[in-house]
């Protein structure tokens, strides 16, 4: 079995978890907002293959290449699985969440994941779904609450009473929806404006003018896909998707045209776009993509086609959306392979026709008041028009999660990587080598310094030692036994260890691996 590819994180945009998308919330020295993309120092040194994210969640769902999650983010209503008390996991020092703690068998991994508002879905290698956070109107599964304190298990029976095996997850506001490993969709939580996609809202009076709709609980499979469906995206109120032939489904609401319908209304039922349901095997869709008041879709020939508000003006915007599926003109001559929306940015990864084999990252977006763009500290935070991301250039860029005020990239190491700049900063890291405290200055050993937390080390201090300083990504042996730690907390250890030294020389500048290259 060839091995899982893999990457690492990069992080822009707003860190104040709590505050994010309130009013008169302001960045700070400790929850900064991030004007380009910084590498992850916490995960700096684990081997992420997905993040998942929403452009309505302000949380993220990281899965390792041993199949644990790392959460971090708002965990308002226990988000993520941590009692209520707990208002936000730092990116600094994640939450790592394996199967077996929940009770899965040994050996199960995390395999998808998907992040609502305020609630989360995980799904195991086994096929197992699990959820966590708000839950009013039963969008985790669960008969009615205000919230799922802890990850659970949910069933997902088919109508002839067999558990079926869940393989993706998507979530909106107040409802969630799976695909199973048969090619079936269920969907749970509100029915308000169709999304769930069986046929009904269930709008009724209740007291005065208050209004109810219809709550499910219990996942139900929703028909009308003519093939198996293979993915599966979520918005706030409404769901597109695709099945294994090409064919592209919408339903839920229809506001700003967002299904791509050509009107406003509300679709209970999946309905099949007819831009992506002709003969033509080009035109039919490869992947799909909600976002907050729009849907995208890439054919199989690599063009990116929208539908709804996109932006505050002119076409596009809220008095003038697009209709139905219009390809993008800036880029119809991209070949696009990964598509993502955020709370306000859109997303391209492409092909870069300047520099062979090398990715070009694509972005845009209006009203990006955190630099979720990320579009670089000198640059507007936001973009009318697709646009290079400049920061990004020559980073191999795997894939990217948007949420609704910050962005996730995956992507591989390499040397453009290795010299964007890290987040958080550290302070008071030894200058002189981490294990003898000598600075033997130019003539001296060669020195390492730690991808993860920058302590530095003669070579030949190392056990064993090194003759050489290695190509690539090197971490020091404290990081590498507490993957995900806080990298403060390092920083600290590293301190306590150099001041307990007696007869430390004065510490001068030393020659890193960094500045040689």
């Amino acid at each position: 079995m060839p091995d899982q590819d893999w990457g690492r994180v990069l992080i822009c945009g707003g860190t104040d978890w709590v505050r994010l998308g309130k009013k008169n919330a302001k960045s700070n020295d400790e929850t900064p907002d991030l004007a380009e993309p910084h590498i992850l120092r916490s995960l700096a040194n684990v081997k992420i293959v997905s993040i998942h994210t929403s452009g309505h969640a302000c949380h993220a769902v990281l899965l390792d290449v041993d199949g644990a999650a790392w959460l971090l983010g708002r965990n308002v209503s226990s988000a993520l699985g941590l009692p209520s008390q707990t208002e936000s996991i730092s990116e600094h020092a994640p939450k790592r969440l394996t199967p077996s703690e929940l009770g899965a068998p040994p050996g199960t991994k995390f395999v998808h994941a998907a992040c609502g508002r305020n609630h989360t879905l995980l799904v195991d290698s086994d096929g197992e779904l699990w959820t966590a956070g708000v839950n009013t109107v039963g969008q985790c599964g669960h008969p009615t609450s205000s919230e799922v304190a802890t990850f659970k298990t949910v069933a997902v029976i088919s109508k002839a009473g067999i558990k079926e095996h869940v393989a993706q997850a998507a979530a909106g506001i107040t409802f969630s929806a799976v695909i199973t490993t048969s090619g079936k969709v269920y969907t749970f939580g509100s029915g308000e404006k169709g999304q769930l996609g069986n046929g009904r809202t269930g709008e009724r009076i209740i007291t005065g003018n208050k209004v109810a709709f219809e709550v499910v609980s219990d996942p139900i499979e929703i028909e009308g896909f003519e093939s198996k469906v293979t993915q599966i995206s979520a918005g706030p109120q409404h769901c597109i998707s695709l099945d294994s032939t090409g064919l592209v489904y919408v339903w839920g609401y229809g506001g700003y045209c967002r299904l791509g319908l050509g009107n406003q209304v509300d679709e209970l039922r999946p309905k099949i776009v007819p831009n992506f349901a002709g003969n033509k095997e080009l035109l039919r869709g490869a992947i799909v993509c909600a976002g907050p008041s729009n849907s995208v879709v890439v054919d199989r020939q690599g063009m990116y086609w929208m539908a709804g508000k996109w932006k505050n003006t002119g076409e596009g915007s809220s008095g003038s959306p697009y209709s139905s599926f219009r390809y993008m003109q800036d880029i119809m001559a991209c070949k696009v392979t990964f598509v993502a929306c955020g709370g306000v940015t859109h997303w391209v990864i492409t092909d870069d026709d300047d520099v062979e084999g090398q990715v070009m990252t694509v972005a845009w977006g209006q009203n990006a008041a955190n630099y979720e763009l990320g579009l670089g500290p000198d640059e507007p935070k936001s973009a009318t028009k697709p646009t290079k991301h400049v920061p990004l250039s020559g980073v191999d860029v795997l894939e990217l999660a948007a949420g609704q005020n910050t962005t996730f990239f995956l992507v591989r190491p390499n040397e453009k990587y290795s010299d964007l700049p890290r987040h958080p900063e550290v302070d008071n890291v030894p200058e002189t080598c981490v294990e003898c405290g000598i600075d033997h200055g130019d003539d001296g050993p060669e020195v390492l310094e730690c991808e993860k937390c920058d302590a530095p080390y003669h070579i030949s201090c190392l056990l064993p030692p090194l003759a050489s300083v290695p190509d690539g990504e090197w971490f020091c042996a404290d990081c590498e036994e507490n993957p995900g730690a806080s990298v403060g907390a390092a920083a600290k250890k590293l301190q306590a260890r150099s001041l307990k030294r007696k007869g430390d020389p004065p510490s001068s500048p030393t020659t890193s691996k960094k500045q040689r290259q």
